[in-house]
């Protein structure tokens, strides 16, 4: 996930013309609580003209069936004393929201935006991994290193289709994310579905405080330098500089950078990292805001410490995603390191985070990343130069194919 200024994705406070209508919705539903009754009749006709005026879309926006079914609901549901006016206004912007047929754009009621608040601090009780939406099915991105998540056996890709018996279907990801943390020391129940084996089956996993790892390295025997990278956080970009310079102390010019199974952090520290190999101005990436605002290119710092002795190898799988995607991309069409693995996730797109009121919030998707050539990663991802798979075959032998065909071509370079 790459949040901009917080985790994934880049969530700012800025409004948009989205919030702008919700404002409107807001501002409306507010006159009916102060005592004008909206029906069919001129008063409505007035309100929606008004309304539409101000938006600026007279032709296109009518409000007078929103009222229409607002009052439908409070005459004539059964349950209404049960109900919370506010409720029914969080629904109203929850299926605007949805209406955009974007996994990522979603509403936050103040409940799940205080969870959301606590998910990107760093520390946080859950069961440690990361979830995405694909084709309107939740899946996980990747198991986080060293967590109950990973423990347990979940791996990326895994797709979950309940949560303690309680469906999946037409959750968003923060809405899932909220069901499945819990009390620390608590189980959670998780239905999954996963390619290559048959059936649905169970893991149970017992929540905990997850702390997020962020790197490891190791020089092999064989003169191969390895950097494990597991997230994209505050401190990656001087944990990666340490690596480096172990690298290069080592006396090694095979670097091998594993970025499986990593769901993503700051673009910032993507930036970063990238900048150690690439030229001062070469593009990293391009926030395409299409016809909502001005394209934002981010370029390398140009730290370029490495010359063309250097032989590297970046690995990517379905877990990596988001800042590792923008990585992994950058270098590829720079033609800095050699891509094996398997397809990237595809999580290309950049969020904002819009206070609305009282608390609650609307995660905007404002653009998408393209790579230096404008490819769009959300369009499938980074594909691998050299593809291998990991089986599960393999992974329960305790093979990784992955690796040694990284090894094998950087020791035939």
């Amino acid at each position: 996930m790459l949040e901009k200024k917080l985790n994934p994705e880049n969530l700012r406070g800025s409004g948009n013309k989205v919030l702008t209508s919700i404002i409107m919705l807001l501002l409306i539903i507010g006159a009916f609580f102060t005592g004008m009754f909206v029906g069919e009749n001129s008063e409505e006709s007035k309100v929606t003209e008004v309304a539409n005026q101000d938006l600026g879309q007279p032709e296109q926006v009518d409000f007078s069936v929103f009222w229409k079914a607002w009052n439908i609901i409070n005459e004539k549901y059964v349950d209404n004393e049960d109900i919370e006016p506010q409720d029914k206004i969080w629904g109203a912007i929850s299926g605007l929201a949805s209406s955009l047929g974007d996994p990522y754009t979603n509403f936050l009621p103040p409940q799940e935006a205080e969870l959301f608040a606590e998910n990107i601090s760093g520390n946080f009780g859950g069961v440690g991994m990361e979830i995405g939406i694909r084709d309107s099915i939740l899946i996980v991105i990747a198991p986080l290193k060293d967590t109950p998540a990973e423990r347990a056996g979940i791996q990326a890709g895994d797709i979950i289709l309940a949560v303690d018996g309680e469906s999946t279907a037409n959750m968003s990801v923060d809405e899932s994310v909220s069901v499945i943390r819990g009390e620390i020391g608590t189980s959670v129940k998780l239905t999954l579905i996963r390619e290559g084996r048959e059936g649905t089956f169970d893991i149970d996993v017992v929540r905990d405080i997850i702390k997020i790892p962020t790197m490891e390295s190791e020089l092999r025997p064989d003169g191969v330098f390895v950097i494990r990278l597991f997230n994209f956080s505050a401190i990656s970009p001087n944990e990666f500089r340490i690596a480096l310079r172990n690298f290069i102390n080592g006396g090694s010019n095979k670097l091998i950078l594993d970025l499986r199974g990593n769901p993503g952090g700051f673009l910032e520290a993507s930036i970063d990292i990238a900048s150690w190999f690439l030229p001062v101005g070469k593009i990293i990436v391009t926030e395409d805001y299409k016809n909502n605002g001005e394209d934002l290119i981010h370029r390398s710092k140009g730290y370029d410490i490495f010359n063309e002795n250097l032989k590297f190898v970046i690995l990517v799988d379905r877990g990596s995603a988001s800042a590792s995607e923008i990585l992994a991309g950058a270098l590829k069409e720079h033609d800095v390191a050699t891509i094996v693995g398997s397809k990237s996730f595809g999580k290309g797109s950049v969020q904002e985070l819009a206070d609305v009121t009282n608390g609650a919030s609307l995660k905007v998707t404002v653009a998408k990343w393209l790579t230096p050539n404008g490819n769009s990663i959300s369009d499938g991802g980074v594909k691998p130069d050299v593809e291998v798979e990991m089986t599960i075959e393999d992974f329960n032998a305790g093979l990784d194919p992955q690796l040694e065909k990284a090894v094998e071509i950087l020791l035939e370079k």
